[in-house]
């Protein structure tokens, strides 16, 4: 199955047939020289499983999630679908409000990166 057109900035980073896919906002700029490499946006679009245990994510389960990231400790949604189609829709929308501006990532952290969010903010036109 292929991905329908993703949003903006948004790129396929890594695609399983029938597995696991990972799309990735604007690596170009987020790319570990201005910005971590961890602080790159990404969508995980798997079945695997929810648990942070090592080893986890190979045992799949029999739904599948979208689950957008800001760093790999910082979750900003996670959303459960029945069947990897549906899913796969599910990360074109989630992509599509994280580049609208609609995702609100500020919440997210305990600790702020004000420079990192101002970047986010001038890449998806939020005003804050």
């Amino acid at each position: 199955m292929s991905l329908p057109e993703l949003p903006s900035g948004w790129r396929v980073w890594n695609e399983e047939p029938e597995g696991r896919i990972i799309l990735a906002y604007r690596p170009d700029v987020f790319d570990s020289d201005t910005f971590p490499a961890a602080c790159l946006p990404t969508i995980y679009v798997t079945n695997g499983s929810p648990q942070r245990r090592p080893g986890a994510g190979s045992v799949t389960t029999n739904y599948w999630q979208v689950k957008l990231f800001l760093e790999p400790e910082v979750d900003v949604s996670t959303t459960q679908y029945d069947d990897r189609a549906a899913a796969i829709d599910g990360a074109v929308d989630t992509a599509r409000r994280f580049a609208a501006g609609e995702v609100d990532y500020r919440d997210c952290y305990q600790v702020p990166r004000e420079t990192y969010f101002e970047k986010l903010d001038e890449l998806v036109g939020r005003t804050n």
